[in-house]
């Protein structure tokens, strides 16, 4: 090969070598060097007003860091969220706080500084601020979570009789049933227990049972399942459970208010979420003789059809079924979302494991007696009160029942629990069953008189 040939040779060979390195070295820099990072994304925004509380959820599809800040003077609430840029979703905020909301005037949103959103809530009131994150569960992703509780809530009490305009001093009398009431009626016998009746728990009871004066009204506490973030069951035509259930409390408490001797107290009244434990709480501090939990049940199966009523057990489901249903309910709390730090302190002082036996037979008179009204509008799923362990029934001294008004994942209940005349007729036998139950069980009168 002639020298100068060579040297050419030798000379591309050096610089396809250099090329070559050369792109290794690009290719080398292109996989150490990390990826800018995409920012997270604010999928939905939600704002769920009520006298209890507002709550605004931001669901998102990672967590976030989030800090946040009280300023007074006026009152404000400052929430700085990193790892986001403003979008229209986010924007969407300022115009879901409606001007009935009873805590916030406004809110104000904008690109703090790069990857930091800052919202401003101008508030009404001074307040107390709950802000959490919750996991992924059911159909939502990440959850960030802003509750504004009242600095100074009302007293539930004071709260109830203003609602009703009660004289506190009225008395109210409870008659038995019209054939023991009868002047020429012969005495009645010793009362024999009912045969769907539990054991008897010795109470005492008054001498005279043609005529009860109480110096006290009955307090009736609703419960209305689910609410805000948790819709319970959503039936095959879209209509969700908590709609309808609240829908059913709200003409239960009508006629509830029309009776002379009676109050009543819904845990919510409109649609917001209720954690099960303040639902608890609430019919306690109200001092409730009664609490009703009002639910329309769901299965896999949407042949499954009929009412139910259910009580507390303490030793166990009375049936497969009725546990699969507890569960489904005690995980309410999950997707409707609760404040672990103050659930755990609401676990420890409300839902002890306190029930007694005597609490538990009260449920079950109530029970049945509200059953068998409501065996008369409807087919029933069982022909029995069924037992197990909802949370939502642990009052320690509170006769507590729960009750599926039907199914709402069969097609055919379902339009039913959408109709105002079988709602209608629903609210009716839960009425006339707890007057039934009262009649034979008056409350006995309670140290602090209302």
């Amino acid at each position: 090969m002639p020298r100068s040939t060579e040297i050419r040779t030798k000379s591309l060979i050096s610089k396809t070598r250099r090329t070559i390195l050369k792109a290794g070295g690009t290719l080398l820099v292109s996989v150490l060097t990390p990826m800018p990072a995409l920012a997270s994304q604010i999928l939905a925004v939600r704002v769920w007003p009520s006298d209890d509380y507002t709550r605004v959820t931001l669901e998102n599809d990672s967590n976030l860091k989030v800090t946040h800040f009280v300023v007074k003077n006026p009152e404000r609430l400052v929430v700085d969220i990193e790892g986001i840029d403003l979008n229209s979703t986010l924007k969407d905020l300022v115009a879901k706080i409606q001007p009935n909301d009873p805590y916030i005037k406004q809110v104000r949103v904008g690109q703090n500084r790069p990857s930091v959103v800052r919202l401003v809530f101008d508030l009404k009131d001074e307040i107390k601020p709950q802000v959490f994150t919750l996991e992924p569960v059911g159909e939502y992703k990440y959850r960030f979570v802003i509750d504004l509780y009242p600095a100074n809530p009302p007293d539930p009490i004071a709260a109830l009789i203003q609602k009703g305009n009660w004289p506190k001093d009225q008395q109210t009398e409870i008659k038995p049933p019209l054939a023991e009431a009868r002047p020429d009626a012969k005495p009645a016998p010793q009362a024999q227990a009912q045969d769907d009746d539990p054991p008897q728990v010795a109470k005492a009871r008054p001498q005279d049972d043609t005529k009860l004066q109480l110096t006290r009204m009955i307090t009736i506490a609703l419960d209305p399942g689910h609410g805000g973030e948790d819709p319970g069951a959503i039936g095959s035509r879209g209509n969700r459970e908590k709609d309808v259930v609240l829908s059913i409390a709200k003409r239960l408490k009508k006629k509830i208010e029309e009776q002379p001797n009676m109050r009543v107290m819904l845990t919510r009244d409109a649609d917001f979420f209720v954690p099960l434990g303040m639902r608890v709480q609430k019919a306690r501090k109200v001092q409730a003789d009664l609490f009703i939990s009002i639910h329309a049940d769901a299965f896999v199966q949407p042949t499954a059809r009929g009412s139910s009523v259910f009580a507390l057990s303490e030793k166990g489901a009375s049936s497969t079924a009725a546990r699969w249903l507890a569960n489904k309910e005690n995980a309410a709390d999950m997707i409707g979302g609760v404040n672990i730090k103050t659930h755990d302190k609401q676990l420890a002082s409300v839902l002890l494991d306190l029930s007694t036996t005597a609490q538990i037979n009260d449920s079950l008179r109530i029970g049945n007696a509200v059953l068998r009204e409501i065996g008369g509008i409807n087919k029933l799923h069982k022909g029995a009160v069924e037992q197990a362990g909802f949370a939502v029934l642990k009052a320690p001294d509170i006769p507590s029942i729960l009750i599926e008004t039907a199914f709402i994942s069969n097609p055919e209940e379902e339009a039913k629990l959408t109709d105002n005349s079988y709602q209608d007729d629903m609210a009716d036998a839960i009425m006339t069953g707890i007057k039934k139950y009262f009649s034979k069980n008056p409350p006995l009168a309670k140290n602090k008189l209302t």
